[in-house]
């Protein structure tokens, strides 16, 4: 399996609303139309408003450039840009992996 966690640091709370629509949106898809997506769940985060956390496990890393190659996921990173003051990704590896 392949994970990777993001943080997405919103500029303000108009832009936060506008990411939770567009996360609305590219979402049943994202759920619907991936089968090398095995959870893709996304958080606000308790006490920090303009925070939010995408929580993403993938088969493999196939699954996660599938995932990336879906038009639908390039136009949501395009439209997020400037919505964002901060992203930080983390990639995660399986601690009983062989």
């Amino acid at each position: 399996m392949f994970g990777i966690v993001v943080r997405f640091d919103l500029q303000d709370e108009a832009a936060a609303a506008r990411f939770d629509a567009l996360v609305a949106e590219v979402l049943p898809g994202i759920r619907s139309e991936e089968p090398g997506t095995l959870v893709y769940t996304t958080h606000h985060v308790k006490d920090d408003p303009l925070a939010r956390v995408f929580y993403e496990l993938y088969r493999d890393e196939q699954g996660h450039a599938d995932h990336e190659a879906r038009p639908a996921t390039a136009a949501f990173l395009h439209e997020i840009g400037p919505l964002t003051r901060d992203v930080r990704v983390e990639f995660l590896t399986d601690v009983d992996a062989p």
